[in-house]
């Protein structure tokens, strides 16, 4: 979210564009990766994993939507 919130302050859309392609690439990098990390240490359900595994995909799939309207 700070990612979009930073490029949304810039002062074109190239700028706001890289910022959402970083702010997707952490919600599919890092995020997902934090995933697996609580799932193998057993700190998340494999429900809980899948649900938010989902939601990843969801969001990569919304920035994704946004960054061609740009």
């Amino acid at each position: 979210m700070n990612n979009i919130a930073e490029g949304f302050e810039r002062k074109s859309n190239n700028e706001f564009r890289y910022f959402l392609y970083v702010a997707k690439g952490s919600a599919v990098g890092e995020v997902r990766s934090m995933l697996y990390l609580a799932k193998d240490l057993n700190k998340i359900s494999n429900e809980d994993f899948d649900k938010l595994y989902n939601l990843t995909i969801e969001i990569s799939r919304l920035l994704a939507g946004l960054i061609k309207t740009l």
